[in-house]
């Protein structure tokens, strides 16, 4: 069941799955954030060096 169905219901089980879920979907999308900004400055700031 989704949210914006009729039938749905916000009880303790639903908070608590629905928190868990956003809170998991935030953290990765803070994740994924930070890695394309560090990507794309240190594209643009290349200092011709290799780092492996």
């Amino acid at each position: 069941m989704f949210p914006f169905i009729f039938e749905w219901v916000w009880d303790i089980g639903h908070v608590v799955f629905m928190g868990g879920l956003w809170f998991a979907v935030s953290i990765l999308g803070a994740g994924m954030t930070f890695v394309i900004v560090k990507a794309a400055m240190d594209t643009m700031n290349d200092s011709k060096e290799s780092h492996h």
